[in-house]
């Protein structure tokens, strides 16, 4: 999901602001064209992010499996299921709403902030207001009605209305951004700049230097895993990436900035995977495939980074939806996806772990480090984006 936002659009925003002024009048006529300020730039990336997870989840995570599912292709439907080694595919989807929830409501614990998108348009609109909260509400609730787990449910009825769900909410979101943009009460800096200040330091911020943190204990649990493997090791490590992936989950509203500029949404969560290339790397201990550089061609990168991520490390250890042990046994050892550690891959299978792990918490404080201290050499994104200054 790629944002830019070039410098045409920040001139031809200026050329605006000096022919027309922000004012009240058009409080009561939401079709009235209004002069929009700079920062309505970042409010529309807020909302354009929150429309794309939106979607995301309706066309993509539900929509594909059911699409496949519809037309007979019942193995190729289970595959591209997201998070369905660990049976977490639900929590990961419910989790992208609360994106959602967390944009708008400019907090990240369910409540609404002062300087929030939610507050300000319930002070002009409380029926509109009310309509996005329910929207947001509701495609949750249809996605925590799908039995689990989904991968066993794609053809419900309930995932059928999780979708219709989360088609609703764009629409919704999409109306939502008109409106603001035309609404003068609202569409004003003195409006809008303490809502995306907010936005940045009490969601963006917290949500990345969460993601940097648990990835740094998913990376250790990882790492006591290699130095000393059992069931027990398994079972933890199996833990951290649950709570380690809760932030990145719950960062998808806002894939814009350093996140897509510098290619770490694919390092992190590239789906589907190349499982005959992860078994590959496993035979043969060779870590080289994983990481790549500006020289790489597209197709390169692409394959690296279908190698590694918080889904590869998922395969690794996740089975069924319960954490590996030192003694699975495969049920058809010719299917790609029921290999299991044993003994003569134990050694590749832990530096395989370490390896994908290594480079997830890499990522994800380099990540945090671009929003919080700075970014290819200037201001920190998070300034930049206050500023509406080279976003």
């Amino acid at each position: 999901m790629k944002k830019l936002f070039v410098m045409a659009s920040s001139l031809l925003m200026g050329f605006v602001l000096t022919c027309t002024s922000c004012s009240d009048d058009n409080k009561d006529n939401p079709d009235a064209p209004v002069a929009a300020g700079e920062s309505f730039e970042c409010v529309k990336q807020i909302l354009d992010g929150c429309i794309d997870i939106a979607t995301e989840v309706g066309e993509t995570k539900i929509g594909d499996p059911l699409d496949k599912f519809n037309n007979g292709q019942t193995e190729e439907a289970l595959y591209s299921v997201e998070s369905w080694y660990s049976w977490h595919s639900r929590d990961d989807y419910k989790n992208n709403i609360i994106s959602v929830r967390n944009a708008y409501y400019g907090s990240r614990d369910g409540s609404v902030a002062t300087n929030s998108l939610s507050a300000l348009l319930a002070s002009n609109n409380a029926d509109m207001d009310k309509t996005v909260k329910d929207a947001i509400n509701d495609a949750w609730q249809a996605i925590d009605n799908i039995p689990q787990p989904f991968r066993n449910n794609i053809n419900s009825s309930e995932a059928k209305i999780a979708q219709q769900k989360c088609a609703d909410l764009v629409t919704v979101l999409e109306n939502l951004s008109g409106y603001i943009e035309k609404t003068g009460a609202i569409n004003q800096d003195k409006n809008l700049e303490p809502i995306i200040s907010d936005y940045v330091d009490n969601v963006v911020l917290p949500t990345y230097a969460d993601l940097k943190t648990q990835n740094a204990n998913l990376f250790n649990a990882v790492k006591a895993f290699r130095d000393n493997p059992s069931d027990a090791a398994f079972e933890a490590v199996s833990e951290a990436w649950m709570v380690a992936r809760e932030p990145w989950e719950t960062s998808e509203a806002f894939l814009f900035g350093p996140v897509d500029n510098e290619g770490l949404d694919p390092n992190m969560d590239s789906w589907p995977l190349d499982q005959d290339a992860i078994v590959n790397i496993l035979n043969s201990g060779n870590f080289d495939d994983l990481d790549w550089t500006d020289g790489d061609n597209e197709d390169a990168v692409t394959a690296k980074q279908e190698v590694r991520g918080f889904h590869t490390l998922e395969f690794l250890v996740f089975r069924n939806g319960e954490a590996r042990t030192t003694h699975d046994i495969a049920d058809d050892p010719t299917n790609t996806a029921d290999i299991v550690y044993n003994s003569s891959n134990a050694k590749s299978w832990a530096n395989y772990m370490y390896q994908v792990a290594y480079l997830l918490q890499k990522d994800a404080s380099d990540l945090y480090s671009y929003w919080n201290d700075g970014y290819k050499g200037g201001d920190s994104y998070a300034i930049r984006f206050k500023t509406h200054t080279n976003f």
